[in-house]
């Protein structure tokens, strides 16, 4: 046995032998032989000798070796010769490494590569179809024009062989054969359309890619393929499934009218009289009507939507551009929740995905509904940055949450940046500071605040934060200059001190646009500027020239002479562009002999001085529209090469009939002639009992058919999504009643017993009463007839009667159900999913809840119990009387709406907080129709309507629950109250108190979650509490604040409660610290929900304060 090399020339030999010891006991000793090899000779010397050994183990261990180095990337081109030897090797193992080798170097060893080819054409008739994808693979790879017939022959062949894996090498083969002979184009075309029609989903991802290759402008062969190939898109492997996404969605952008087309556009009202007549309308307004979405469009939607939860980033990817291309807009929100799922992976798939979620924000942001705004909204601190993330992730980050800063979460935005701007990245800094920027001129609201905070970085001892925040100031004063002379004056007091040329330069800029503010510090400025002209940058230089001009139009007789000075330093400077702006600009202010009636000169002040439209701080990301989304080219923001513009949605939609297929083709014919004979043997049997173990076994190949079948013709048919299944489904009803008879026949006949035999009547009536026909219904009858009379003659008629009204029950309660929904597949109910309401969790029958259906806890032996098993919801310790007006009788016309928050569970979510809406008329006349209308609400809350009041007598009082999800905010929930036909709009805010749920739990559980939200989890602050008050009322205090249980404490100076948020079961601990002497209260919230903790410790403090 050889170890590795002490040194390039010895090895180590490692020899094993016996002795007999002194006390007569053998010992094995290991010996150590250095063993020494001569320099001269050859390299891989010893594989070689192994390769040309008789011994198959040895050219196996050799293969293993060199396998190994091509892994590594050593180069092991120069054991061609011998390894190619073995390609006749009759070792399964070693030909299989034999033909991986030669796949990596036939191109490069291509004459020892065309000696074998023979014996590679005698692989492709091998038994096995490993060597025989092998053998294409090698054939393929090598890159000569003498054996392009032979290529093509052999892709022929393999074409129509029998091993889908085969079939999948030969598409891999046909670029190959195209980049070397592009005329061969037509032959591979035929091909191409042969690999399209393939079934199996193995081979279907390799045929798109060869025809993505080749063919991609003949669209005419994917129009019968399409409907199978959405079929069939969520069976295929993982790459497969991206390249086939991206090439249905040029499709769908050829065949499909753009679902977005003409939604703004209201319907014009119809006469309600037949005998009126209609107004015509302009062809231009019935062409911009929205149209209905193709059923082949809406099939493509629907098939690509459980690939969201795919593993493979890739395929999120590709199906999110999908949507976003071809989806219409209210559809697109969707893909959010699958993008953010993205941001836990690496790197380089973050970066990725951050710039897709950054053009599709910034895409979307100016002509998109609420929803579409709020696409990402819900999950805004998954894009919060983290201190391990590199920097270019941390520019996304910024750019994702600048474009998803609205009027609601500014507040959170501005907080984060906040932080952002101590981070040692400078970079990162600066981006920050440009994101303040763009949310101070994108929300009004807020600029001030910015404003004010950036003039405060101003005195910040980095010189990067003070030269990017007056860069960013000067954009921002060009919007709005009114009231801001301090800012500009400070800003100039700041010349001498900042050294980078863009803040110095954004200074001098700002100075001479509004000279006329700063009148006696602009001209000193200007003279500090001359002085230090020579040794500025190019753009200080050019801001120089144009202070000196502005100043000399408005002050002419304190400038004048300065203005020349500057005007000759950039005569003779070294930059020609300076050189030529100092020539145009001295021309219009100081015009030569002779042309003093010039118009230009003139009109110099009205140039120079002119109003600027305010800088746009756009995004980035705005230009990236033009490209395909999750594209190299939309990724580097330029066109890369091989990159094709997608094409445009057409005006009308062409035929879709094309996509009709009359006649699905089967796999083989002799498949189908077993399956036509195979029927006729399960009709003529008359009894149960007779079913033998090859009819069953043959049913079930008949079964498979017959699904197989069904998916063809669901694929194929021209109709809708939910029809064609219908359609494909009712050819098949033959074959799904013949399973089911042979299922029930397997079950007697394995001696189950009559409750089972019931079943199976039963199950066949159900496939009768389906079919709605009145033959088959006698059919059912007489079978259920011949397999009674098998049972013994003394069976009861009550127990016959029984089984009779049984199957009738049964199909009274399930006949709706196949017109409902068909014969659903698992793609159809797990699209459904989305549509099922939320369940109510099983913590409202709780006992401690008051839970009716919940039996009384008996009395068990007292067991520790592991951590956290303590934690259990709890009923509300203080219930509020406390009434929140909504509306006043004065604006509701004698109506009168107050608001209770209960504190209750509610019955439709426990994600809800219940409201009770209390309903008074004050008028003198009854109100009718008392519901909700349309609703207002922030994305991530949903409201649940109470029920409707039909009428309101006067000066009565009715009540209603209403349950409002607010997403753990404080948001208010707005909606539009309808009562006798009057529209009131209603704002319901709920404190935070509110917001929470009870919990009881140990004092150990609370104080092991209290150890996990340390930190930045946690925050405190005191109060100082009135001499009088004792424990009991500050416990009274803390209930009517906020909903929440006491714990109960071993120490009688700290007060603890539990609970958590109703909408995220966000724990929520709160512990009260009162000190022996003295009236200050330590609080103390731990919670990972900052703002939760802060609104809480606010309330707190207030209401412990009051006397």
């Amino acid at each position: 046995m050889y170890s590795q090399p002490l040194n390039p020339d010895t090895y180590t030999k490692h020899i094993k032998g016996t002795m007999i010891s002194e006390n007569n006991q053998m010992q094995t000793i290991e010996f150590v032989v250095p063993i020494q090899v001569s320099k001269d000779a050859p390299r891989h010397e010893d594989l070689k000798q192994m390769l040309d050994s008789n011994k198959d183990g040895l050219k196996l261990e050799a293969m293993k070796r060199i396998i190994g180095m091509v892994a590594k990337g050593r180069d092991a081109s120069d054991l061609f010769p011998a390894v190619v030897k073995n390609v006749v090797s009759a070792n399964l193992e070693v030909k299989k490494l034999v033909y991986v080798y030669l796949v990596r170097y036939a191109e490069e060893q291509q004459d020892l590569a065309l000696l074998s080819i023979s014996t590679f054409q005698r692989a492709l008739k091998d038994p096995n179809q490993l060597i025989r994808a092998c053998a294409l693979r090698v054939l393929s790879s090598i890159r000569v024009p003498v054996i392009v017939p032979i290529m093509m022959l052999a892709i022929k062949d393999a074409v129509s062989d029998m091993s889908p894996y085969v079939r999948k090498t030969a598409a891999h083969a046909i670029p190959k054969l195209y980049n070397l002979d592009p005329e061969q184009k037509e032959e591979l075309i035929q091909v191409i359309e042969k690999l399209l029609s393939d079934k199996t989903t193995l081979v279907v991802g390799s045929a798109v890619m060869a025809f993505e290759e080749v063919c991609p402008e003949r669209i005419d062969l994917i129009h019968k393929n399409y409907r199978k190939l959405c079929n069939l898109l969520v069976d295929v492997e993982e790459w497969g499934q991206v390249i086939i996404i991206n090439m249905l969605t040029r499709y769908a952008r050829t065949q499909f009218i753009d679902p977005n087309a003409g939604e703004g556009i209201e319907e014009k009202e119809k006469p309600f009289y037949e005998d009126e007549q209609e107004e015509p309308e302009d062809t231009d307004a019935l062409a911009k009507r929205p149209k209905t979405m193709d059923p082949d469009h809406r099939l493509l939607l629907r098939n690509t939507k459980p690939l969201l939860q795919s593993r493979n980033a890739a395929v999120v990817l590709a199906v999110a551009q999908l949507y976003q291309h071809i989806a219409p807009r209210s559809e697109v929100s969707q893909v959010a929740r699958a993008l953010v799922r993205l941001l836990r992976s690496h790197r380089e798939v973050q970066a990725v995905v951050l710039t897709n979620i950054a053009s599709m924000s910034t895409r979307r942001k100016a002509n998109a509904s609420i929803q579409e705004k709020g696409m990402f909204e819900p999950y805004l601190k998954s894009f919060f940055v983290r201190s391990s993330d590199p920097t270019h992730i941390k520019a996304l980050k910024l750019e994702v949450l600048t474009n998803l800063a609205t009027d609601a979460n500014i507040s959170v935005i501005l907080r984060e940046f906040q932080t952002y701007i101590g981070s040692s990245d400078k970079e990162f800094v600066a981006a920050t500071i440009q994101a303040i920027g763009r949310c101070a001129s994108n929300i009004r609201e807020v600029t001030d605040t910015c404003l004010s905070g950036l003039v405060s970085l101003l005195s910040n001892r980095d010189e990067s934060v003070v030269g990017e925040s007056v860069v960013v100031i000067r954009k921002l004063l060009q919007s709005e200059t009114v009231g801001h002379k301090d800012i500009i004056s400070h800003m100039a007091r700041l010349v001498d001190n900042i050294k980078i040329p863009m803040a110095r330069a954004s200074i001098l800029w700002l100075l001479g646009e509004y000279c006329d503010k700063v009148p006696k510090i602009a001209p000193d400025v200007l003279r500090k500027m001359a002085k230090t002209f020579i040794t500025e940058d190019d753009i200080v230089k050019l801001q120089i020239l144009t202070l000196a001009t502005k100043l000399y139009l408005t002050n002419p007789k304190q400038t004048r002479l300065l203005c020349q000075y500057v005007y000759n330093l950039a005569k003779y400077d070294t930059n020609y562009d300076i050189r030529d702006r100092a020539r145009l600009t001295r021309a219009l202010v100081f015009p030569s002999q002779g042309h003093e009636d010039n118009k230009l000169a003139k009109h110099a002040k009205k140039i120079f001085l002119a109003t600027k439209p305010p800088p746009l701080q756009q995004s980035s990301f705005k230009d990236r529209d033009q490209f395909q989304l999750s594209t190299l080219s939309h990724f580097i923001n330029a066109r890369a090469s091989g990159y094709q513009d997608l094409p445009a949605f057409p005006d009308d939609a062409p035929d879709p009939s094309v996509r009709n297929v009359e006649m699905p083709t089967p796999v083989t014919p002799v498949f189908k002639s077993a399956h036509t004979k195979k029927k006729p043997q399960k009709v003529k049997s008359f009894y149960s009992d007779e079913s033998s173990p090859e009819d069953e076994s043959d049913e079930e190949e008949s079964e498979s058919g017959s699904e197989s079948d069904s998916e063809s013709d669901s694929s194929e048919s021209d109709s809708s999504e939910s029809s064609s299944e219908e359609e494909s489904e009712s050819e098949s009803d033959e074959d799904e009643d013949e399973k089911q008879r042979s299922r029930g026949k397997a079950k007697r006949k394995s001696g189950i017993g009559g409750r089972q035999r019931e079943a199976s009547e039963s199950s066949g009536s159900e496939e009768s009463e389906s079919e709605s026909s009145e033959s088959e219904s006698e059919s059912s009858s007489s079978e259920s007839e011949s397999s009674s009379e098998e049972e013994s003659e003394n069976s009861e008629s009550s127990d016959e009667d029984a089984k009779k009204k049984k199957p009738k029950e049964k199909q009274s309660s399930k006949s709706k159900a196949p017109q409902r929904g068909g014969n659903r597949t698992n793609l159809d109910l797990l699209l459904d999913l989305d549509d099922i309401p939320p369940a109510m969790d099983t913590p409202l029958l709780t006992p401690s809840l008051g839970g009716l259906l919940t039996p009384t806890p008996t009395a068990q032996p007292a067991q520790p119990l592991p951590p956290g098993a303590s934690i259990q919801p709890a009923s509300a310790k203080f219930v509020p009387t406390t009434t929140h007006e909504l509306l006043n009788r004065f604006s509701g016309s004698g109506l009168s709406v107050g608001a209770r928050f209960t504190r209750s569970p509610h019955l439709y979510s426990p994600r809800m907080t219940s409201v009770e809406l209390i309903f008074t008329n004050n008028g003198t006349e009854e109100i009718r129709d008392i519901s909700i209308g349309r609703k207002k609400l922030a994305p991530g809350m949903s409201l649940h309507e109470f029920a409707g009041i039909a009428v309101l007598n006067a000066d009565t009082t009715l009540y209603g629950t209403l349950g409002v999800d607010f997403n753990d905010t404080t948001q208010p929930a707005v909606f539009d109250l309808v009562a006798g036909g009057r529209t009131f709009s209603i704002s319901v805010t709920a404190p935070i108190g509110e917001l929470l749920t009870p919990l009881a739990m140990s004092e150990a559980d609370f104080n092991l979650n209290q150890g996990k939200l340390r930190g930045m989890n946690e925050l405190s602050g005191t109060v100082k509490l009135p001499s009088e008050q004792n424990i009991k009322v500050l416990i009274d205090h803390v209930y009517e604040i906020a909903n929440l249980l006491q714990v109960q404490s071993s120490s009688d100076n700290v007060l603890k409660f539990g609970g958590q948020t109703a909408s995220g079961k966000v724990l929520v601990l709160l512990s009260l610290t009162i000190p022996e002497e003295g009236s200050e209260c330590s609080i103390t919230i731990n919670c990972e929900k900052m703002v939760v903790s802060s609104m809480l410790l606010k309330e707190l403090q207030s209401a412990l304060a009051k006397d």
